[in-house]
């Protein structure tokens, strides 16, 4: 709306101021905005220690906001003084909930075959749903949480290795799990036809989301033992866990998202 007014002498109102499986052995192996000194204060998002599922607001303004007119070219031989209000709909808007964004990271995997199947431009969207889910992860120590106890099918990763792509599609393991003992720090992964393959492996954390994996056996179809030599070692970082659904990264960047199937499971000694 474009009101008419006197022009006034006016006090100079300008402010002074100016963020698993893997390639490795276990794998079945965050942005902030600084606001411009010079720009208008606008009411900040009070931080929170609980997951970002949703924002509060501060119940009272802490700095005075005013409105700034501007003047705007005109033809006529009156000055014409314009009211620019900005509503900042960004300020209203809300962050999405973990429900909702595994929901969108399901959607987005569904037709990818596990991953073998995913162009750049798909890794790179699942990596950014994967992302913000991350972000709002509710269980900050999950090497401390019964949550990480049980058997995992891996319904999305990034590791060659494991899609095996590079092989014909009925040479490929059609499920592949991952079975973790938080207490005994053991974990297990387990292949599906046609080929049967296990490993079990030593777990040794490195802080309260990230272990350092040892592979100690194989089992050729699932029946014949072997020694893993030392090389075969890895990293595990457990970046998003609830009851149902888990997100971990590999030590070459590689993404695992798994989801339960099995709590009661226990990894053989």
């Amino acid at each position: 709306m474009t009101t008419k007014k006197k022009k006034k002498k006016r006090k100079g109102q300008g402010s002074s101021s100016s963020m698993a499986f893997s390639s490795s052995p276990l794998s079945p192996t965050l942005p902030t905005t600084t606001q411009s000194s010079s720009s208008p204060s606008t009411p900040k998002l009070l931080p929170s220690h609980s997951p970002l599922t949703s924002f509060s607001f501060p119940t009272k303004p802490t700095t005075t906001h005013t409105i700034h007119f501007h003047t705007l070219s005109s033809t006529s031989a009156s000055d014409k003084w314009r009211a620019k209000v900005s509503f900042f709909p960004e300020f209203f808007s809300k962050g999405k909930d973990a429900k909702t964004l595994k929901e969108e990271l399901l959607d987005a995997i569904a037709s990818l075959d596990r991953g073998a199947d995913a162009t750049p431009e798909d890794q790179q969207t699942v990596d950014q749903i994967a992302r913000k889910l991350e972000a709002v992860n509710p269980i900050k120590e999950p090497l401390k949480s019964d949550l990480l106890n049980g058997k995992w099918e891996l319904m999305y990763t990034t590791s060659k290795s494991i899609l095996q792509s590079q092989r014909p599609k009925f040479l490929r393991s059609r499920v592949n799990y991952q079975a973790i003992n938080a207490d005994t720090l053991r974990s297990q992964n387990m292949k599906s036809w046609p080929t049967f393959d296990q490993w079990t492996a030593d777990l040794t954390p490195l802080n309260a989301r990230k272990v350092a994996v040892k592979v100690d056996y194989f089992k050729i179809a699932g029946l014949i033992p072997v020694k893993a030599p030392g090389s075969a070692r890895g990293e595990l970082e457990i970046t998003y866990l609830d009851e149902e659904f888990r997100v971990s990264r590999g030590e070459k960047g590689d993404l695992f998202i798994l989801k339960m199937v099995d709590p009661s499971y226990r990894v053989p000694v």
